[in-house]
């Protein structure tokens, strides 16, 4: 029998994870990682986001590890981290197709300037702020042409939107102007009026989006981070706003989660604030998935969001 140990937090989720995982893959034997009687070499599977240093080192017989979000950097941090088992990113369509129309929201939201009318409402201010920009006359450009950052691509170019994308590598898709690499980034930004970040954290990416970057952007742009939050160097984007560079800003990401409360992002008047929500499936949304990358190891195949260092993401 297959066995997959759950290390997830808190551990009231695992009564969860173990039910969706009994409806949608009943032969597969759920554990918790912690379990007294559990041997650490019959553990063929290990789905984890903050199991603490040296816990994934503890077996010796993992297949694969599977990250409960989509985000691995905490993981790969731990001094102990197993790097020749493959790891594999939360996935899904439930999470791209959430992704996708959070990002049109967002994009939608700053090309309309809805943050104007939600402070009108504050102070009961009925005037009638106007925009007569539409998706056609408005170009996005998405750094970060991964899984997710393809599936946003494609669905805002059937809204209407010009799609541009960048990424480290060069890609080929159909449809999208992709630019790569350092010599490709400030054309890329140049013609670019929302900026979207998808990007993985990695040493290169952190404090990426910074003074010199935002600078490229042509005056009034506007910027969406649903990456990670240690990409942006704040005090840069409240300049930006503060000085007209930037007409707005919409943040599911923080360097420090949760924001505290005393950060100056939240009474900034140009910044819409989302709580790291941009893209959580269900629960029966992520089991499916994992349940289907299981089986896709099983037979022998690679999943789609296996981690490639070289890469990056």
């Amino acid at each position: 029998m297959v066995t997959l140990a759950v290390a997830v937090d808190p551990h009231e989720d695992f009564a969860q994870w173990k039910e969706a995982f009994s409806r949608i893959m009943p032969d597969l034997r759920v554990v918790w990682h912690e379990d007294a009687d559990l041997h650490p070499s019959c553990v063929d599977y290990l789905l984890a986001w903050d199991p603490g240093h040296g816990t994934a080192a503890r077996f010796p017989a993992l297949k694969a590890i599977l990250c409960a979000g989509a985000g691995i950097d905490h993981l790969l941090r731990d001094p102990d981290w197993p790097h020749d088992i493959p790891l594999v990113r939360m996935g899904g369509e439930e999470t791209a197709t959430l992704m996708e129309e959070y990002v049109t929201w967002a994009c939608l939201s700053l090309m309309r300037e809805t943050r104007t009318w939600a402070l009108q409402q504050e102070r009961h201010v009925f005037h009638r702020h106007l925009t007569t920009r539409s998706a056609r006359d408005t170009t996005v450009g998405i750094m970060g042409m991964g899984h997710l950052g393809t599936r946003v691509a494609h669905r805002l170019s059937a809204f209407g939107f010009g799609v541009r994308g960048w990424s480290r590598t060069p890609r080929d898709l159909s449809g999208i102007e992709v630019f790569a690499g350092d010599d490709g980034i400030a054309d890329f930004l140049s013609r670019t009026d929302i900026l979207v970040s998808l990007l993985p954290s990695t040493p290169r990416t952190r404090d990426l989006i910074d003074r010199k970057l935002l600078s490229h952007l042509p005056r009034g742009a506007g910027l969406v981070n649903v990456g990670r939050g240690d990409q942006l160097r704040e005090g840069d984007l409240m300049e930006a706003l503060d000085e007209g560079r930037l007409s707005g800003a919409i943040l599911d990401v923080f360097r420090h989660e949760p924001l505290p409360p005393d950060s100056p992002l939240w009474d900034h008047p140009a910044i819409t604030i989302t709580p790291h929500a941009a893209a959580e499936a269900s629960r029966i949304g992520q089991v499916s998935y994992l349940a289907g990358v299981i089986a896709d190891i099983e037979r022998g195949g690679t999943p789609e969001l296996l981690y490639r260092p070289e890469r990056g993401y």
